[in-house]
């Protein structure tokens, strides 16, 4: 028949609703498996393999099994038999609304995303906690990056000196106060790297390798995030970059 004019498991009997026997036994089959841990789409392809259909003519599909498992008349509503208890319907309704609602994202995963500036693969989350364990492992291998940290700090006072000097006739005075400034940068710049550098020294020192990324660490010891289509780099708050490249 092309539609059901009962619930399935149910059918009228001189007036009467009675219970189908063949296919009671298939609705608590249905929530037992759910209630275990089967999804829809298992239990279609298992309901596909057994010769008794919910439609005449028609193939099982996750629409049927989802009517099946969303019906209250199953626990003797409106006038129903009961084939179930009232307790399976409602673990069976609570494992569907946890199925419709969307993951949520951990602290670490929000702290990598702002880091990455995009949502992070299973796989970047894997490798930035390799990355990481390595250093908790060996906290000496933190090395401060003085040469890429006082260039970026630099590298404008160090175009206008340049500048400068290239101007003939040459603004000693200019040139001095440039010379002057260009140090004091230098001096701060190393002086933040080799703080961070001790800081995260300490930070790792004693800590066991986690298995997951942990916001705290993220939070105080990574920068920066960058990922490629076979790169994944980290750069620590002293500006040392640490990175795994897929292999060839």
């Amino acid at each position: 028949m092309g539609n059901r004019k009962q619930p399935f498991g149910y059918r009228m009997t001189l007036g009467e609703i009675t219970i189908q026997p063949e296919e009671a036994e298939l609705v608590r089959f249905i929530f037992q498996s759910y209630s275990t841990g089967a999804t829809l789409g298992e239990l279609t392809k298992t309901l596909c393999r057994q010769e008794i259909p919910y439609y005449e003519g028609r193939s099982w599909n996750k629409n049927m099994v989802s009517r099946i498992l969303e019906d209250g008349r199953y626990v003797g509503e409106k006038g129903y038999p009961a084939l179930i208890e009232p307790e399976q319907l409602r673990v069976a309704a609570e494992k569907r609304t946890a199925r419709a609602r969307p993951p949520q994202k951990t602290p670490a995963q929000k702290a990598l995303r702002r880091l990455c500036g995009a949502p992070p693969s299973e796989r970047v989350e894997k490798i930035v906690t390799d990355l990481l364990n390595e250093l908790i492992r060996c906290p000496d291998r933190v090395r401060p990056s003085t040469s890429q940290v006082v260039g970026a700090a630099c590298g404008k006072t160090r175009e206008e000196l340049t500048s400068a000097l290239e101007r003939q006739p040459i603004d000693e005075d200019n040139a001095r106060a440039l010379l002057l400034q260009l140090a004091a940068e230098q001096y701060d710049a190393i002086g933040n790297t080799e703080y961070e550098t001790v800081r995260l020294r300490r930070l790792l020192t004693g800590r066991k390798p986690m298995t997951e990324p942990e916001a705290e660490l993220l939070q105080s010891a990574v920068s920066e995030v960058r990922v490629t289509s076979n790169c994944v780099t980290v750069t620590l708050k002293n500006g040392q970059t640490i990175e795994r490249r897929d292999q060839p």
